[in-house]
């Protein structure tokens, strides 16, 4: 099973480290910080998050109570909206069943190293006990600082505290006269000193109050509020707005830095009752295993009911994270990319000390317990000193079978290493197991270099409406030919982090030697905006380059 896929149709990303012009994501939010370069996080805490691999992220405002999208209900709206908004809603908000212990105790089960809370999200209504605004949790019939509650219950979980800040803020622009949107100079804190006041004074009483803060998320202009976050607390690390953080998508390749991949378990951010979709906890831990492979962190959201709930369909997935964590958390945990993400359904991690690389073997078709699987690895070379075992198995016992000795062997051959293991540990009640299942591998090589690819420069053609697309092969590997081509999808209506459209695949070209390549792109409105990516498609491997935009000028 594993055996045939890998050799029809194997897929690796190449783990390099490109520039952050060649991985550009877009056009930035007005006034955004996209400039990772100046971060001054410390190295070592750097570091330090790298490590963590998992964090929970919360999203809960007071516009929970009407199931709506979190603040963004306010662009657009009516006066009565917006008066009602800001006016009716605090008056009703009082989740009497908000027991933050409960929610730590149970992302500590889920394996969630970090978590961070939504203290002020674009509405500008503050989740905390604020003397900048009215506007906040204190006005309320429940009348707490849910902020404080929350960091206190998970530091006692030993999970490091983080907090959400949204620069933009919807009640102040209101107040103030501005119509209420995202996205343009003209409602930026840098447009507009009384709002970069505000902000400051709110960002130093979250950063003074409340004790040590390890993360801090900017939704927005963060550009000077960044060092003030640093000079209050320079140990903190800033990840939106100091290094990339994609939203609903992981991107094509790794990266040897700390960056953030943000996950929701359905289609919404806050608690939505209805019209949400939600991810398999399959899926989710997939895109755990697939963001570690590739260097980041997951900060997988949920969103509370308003009575301070969490719906049973989030608590479900963390429960489910909570048992692949038990037994594989190993292979997550103080992590870095190998020389390749994955070949095919198997993806990799590896310690950072080099003592053991983590095979993650998830195909489509579930594992059955006490059934033999083989898996072949051709990136991997063994050495004398190697050994394979399962994660979380002895290799000695299977239930109810004891005939039979599910130890894990080994061979290397002339197409990379095979394996024949076993997965023993009765985990469910069911036979099938639906998850990954890991393979801790040690004292081995790598066995191939993967070629390498760039993605280039575009220039408009508005005589004939087309893009002309260029991209780079810096590195063949070995091979005497390869073939190149570029991918493009829609980002309109996107800004800079989040993706949801697919990627659209060109007609790729042979090459026989680095160097520039090129195609046009026809056929695409001239309104819309586009990204692209050049891609390299070894017998082995398919490599992609970092995204860039298309957009025609103005």
């Amino acid at each position: 099973m594993v055996r045939n896929g890998l050799r029809n149709c194997l897929v690796a990303v190449l783990c390099a480290i490109p520039s952050l012009q060649a991985a550009g994501q877009g056009k930035a939010i007005a006034g955004e910080n996209t400039d990772f370069s100046s971060s001054l996080n410390k190295p070592d805490r750097a570091e330090w998050f790298r490590d963590l691999g998992f964090g929970l992220f919360i999203h809960w405002s007071v516009d929970s109570q009407i199931g709506s999208t979190i603040s963004h209900s306010l662009v657009g709206a009516s006066d009565d909206y917006v008066n009602r908004f800001f006016n009716e809603l605090p008056k009703t908000f009082d989740p009497t069943r908000f027991d933050p212990a409960e929610w730590a105790r149970l992302a500590k089960l889920a394996g969630a190293r970090y978590v961070v809370f939504t203290t002020k999200h674009h509405s500008g209504f503050a989740m905390y006990d604020t003397k900048t605004t009215p506007f906040n949790i204190m006005n309320t019939p429940f009348h707490r600082d849910v902020t404080a509650e929350i960091l206190k219950a998970f530091k006692a979980e030993g999970i490091a505290p983080g907090v959400y800040f949204s620069p933009d803020d919807f009640y102040w622009l209101h107040k103030h006269g501005k119509t209420i949107q995202r996205g343009i100079e003209d409602v930026q804190p840098s447009h507009n000193p009384g709002l970069l006041d505000y902000d400051s004074a709110q960002l130093r009483e979250l950063l003074t109050n409340y004790g040590p803060v390890d993360v801090l998320f900017f939704d927005g202009e963060a550009t000077s509020l960044r060092q003030l976050a640093w000079k209050l607390q320079p140990n903190i690390v800033i990840t939106r707005g100091a290094m990339r953080t994609p939203e609903q998508f992981i991107p094509g390749q790794a990266f040897d830095e700390p960056w953030e991949a943000n996950d929701t378990m359905g289609d919404a951010w806050q608690y939505q009752p209805q019209l949400d979709h939600y991810k398999s906890g399959h899926q989710l831990i997939r895109s755990l295993i697939e963001t570690r492979a590739k260097g980041g962190n997951l900060l997988l959201n949920i969103g509370p009911k308003p009575n301070g709930e969490l719906p049973i369909e989030q608590e479900e997935r963390l429960r489910e994270f909570a048992l692949w964590m038990f037994v594989n958390s190993e292979s997550i945990y103080a992590t870095r990319p190998w020389i390749i993400t994955n070949e095919g359904d198997v993806w990799f991690t590896k310690k950072k000390d080099g003592s053991a690389l983590y095979a993650i073997v998830d195909p489509d078709a579930p594992w059955k317990r006490g059934k033999w699987q083989d898996v072949v690895l051709h990136s991997v070379r063994a050495t004398a000193k190697t050994e394979v075992s399962v994660l979380g198995a002895n290799g000695k016992v299977l239930e109810y079978a004891p005939n039979v000795i599910p130890k894990t062997t080994f061979q290397m051959e002339s197409d990379g290493l095979h394996i024949h293991t076993m997965k023993s540990q009765r985990l469910l009640d069911k036979t099938e197991w639906p998850n990954p299942v890991v393979l801790r591998i040690t004292n081995v090589e790598p066995a191939l270099v993967p070629p390498r690819v760039q993605t280039g420069n575009y220039q408009w053609n508005p005589s004939s409406g087309s893009y002309h697309l260029e991209g780079e092969l810096l590195d063949m590997a070995g091979a005497k030919s390869l073939e190149v081509g570029f991918e493009y999808r829609s980002i309109e209506g996107e800004d800079i982090h989040s993706r949801t459209a697919p990627w659209t695949a060109m007609p790729l070209q042979n090459v026989t030697h680095t160097g520039i390549f090129s195609t046009e792109l026809t056929g695409l409105p001239p309104e819309g905006r586009y990204e692209f990516r050049a891609v390299v498609k070894h017998p082995l491997l398919a490599l992609y380059g970092g995204e860039k935009t298309l957009r025609p000028p103005r």
